[in-house]
């Protein structure tokens, strides 16, 4: 059983998700970073501890409770929303509730119908297989877990040509838990496929603080009230970028202060960082002048502004303008991408509409 295990481990390395690329000493990316260390004592390990995202916690409660009263693995889950807002915590949430193994995969890492057969073959009854970045799956690779999700079975062809021969695999049952940031590329027979679907929501403000002040105590950080709010604000709605600010703040109050963190202490540390009151850096800035000082505030095409900042309209579409849309700072319409009243007024800039006509 643990040689199993050990070839299963290798099989299932922890796959750190790809997004589109990016500047990567960006602090405020939701993206993970080689430098976001996986700290377990800072995940939720509970349905109970974890923050936020009330809706969902509450149909997963449910969701768990029945799947337990049946003595049944759970339905298939689909998570999907901006990164970093807590897809793979969750999953391991919910093995931790069902008390059952948790393997990790990432779609990019499944490349042909030959490794998806090997990791479903090791799993055992009612453990969870979670795929990050599930709409990356080959189609050949997907035709293979249709029949795995719906009858639990793994159809294998042996040999070719006129001799070639369909054996079906009985397979444990088990639950897939996939995760995705693009929703729309998830095939609309895989999506089917899904007993639940549940979309993460960026976290309100008060929900952004108790993240923030949990997790400051778990690093043994002494952080007092205003200090809690100050990085709380500027994390852009998203816990893996609250931590990553306490702990460069953490940083800066070891050096340059006492080793508290204040509101003065947490603003100073993140003015050094680039990082505004509302959570944007300079590339967020970047995007928005572009679009009102090089094209009178827009609309303009997605492509025009990559092409404008020398980023990848992929990258803008997934990294920076979920958090803009969200601030109701840019606005989509048929014609492009168009700055709002409220960008003009976060960057100090006067909106075309305010001007007062020139007398003649």
């Amino acid at each position: 059983m643990q040689d199993r295990d050990a070839r299963s481990a290798q099989r299932l390395p922890a796959i750190i998700p790809s997004m589109p690329e990016e500047s990567s000493d960006r602090v405020v990316s939701p993206k993970r970073r080689p430098d976001d260390r996986v700290d377990y004592a800072l995940r939720p390990q509970k349905l109970d501890e974890l923050i936020g995202q009330d809706k969902v916690k509450e149909n997963l409660a449910i969701l768990i409770m029945a799947a337990k009263k049946r003595g049944e693995p759970l339905d298939h889950c689909l998570f999907y929303g901006p990164p970093g807002l807590g897809k793979t915590t969750l999953s391991h949430v919910l093995a931790n509730e069902m008390s059952v193994n948790i393997k990790v995969t990432a779609g990019p890492a499944i490349e042909r119908p030959g490794d998806l057969a090997s990791i479903l073959t090791n799993l055992r009854a009612g453990d969870i297989l979670f795929i990050d970045e599930v709409h990356r799956l080959g189609k050949a690779v997907e035709e293979v877990l249709y029949p795995a999700m719906e009858d639990y079975a793994l159809d294998i062809v042996i040999g070719k040509g006129p001799s070639a021969r369909s054996i079906r695999l009985k397979l444990p049952k088990f639950t897939l838990v996939g995760a995705t940031t693009r929703l729309a590329l998830i095939s609309a027979p895989m999506r089917a496929r899904f007993g639940a679907v549940f979309r993460l929501d960026f976290y309100e403000q008060a929900a952004m603080e108790m993240i923030v002040r949990r997790a400051s105590e778990k690093l043994k950080a002494p952080i007092d009230p205003d200090g809690v709010a100050e990085i709380a604000r500027r994390a852009r709605g998203t816990p893996r970028v609250a931590l990553r600010l306490l702990r460069r703040v953490r940083d800066f109050a070891q050096v340059r202060a006492d080793g508290a963190i204040t509101q003065a202490i947490a603003r100073d540390a993140l003015k050094l960082m680039d990082i505004d009151d509302l959570g944007l850096d300079d590339i967020d800035r970047r995007v928005l002048k572009a679009i009102i000082e090089k094209f009178s505030g827009g609309p303009v095409g997605l492509e025009t502004i990559a092409a404008s900042i020398s980023e990848e309209a992929d990258t803008i579409m997934d990294v920076y303008e979920p958090y803009l849309l969200q601030l109701g700072f840019l606005d989509r319409t048929p014609r492009g991408r168009a700055a709002t009243k409220l960008a003009y007024e976060h960057l100090g800039l006067a909106y075309p509409g305010d001007e007062q006509p020139k007398l003649i």
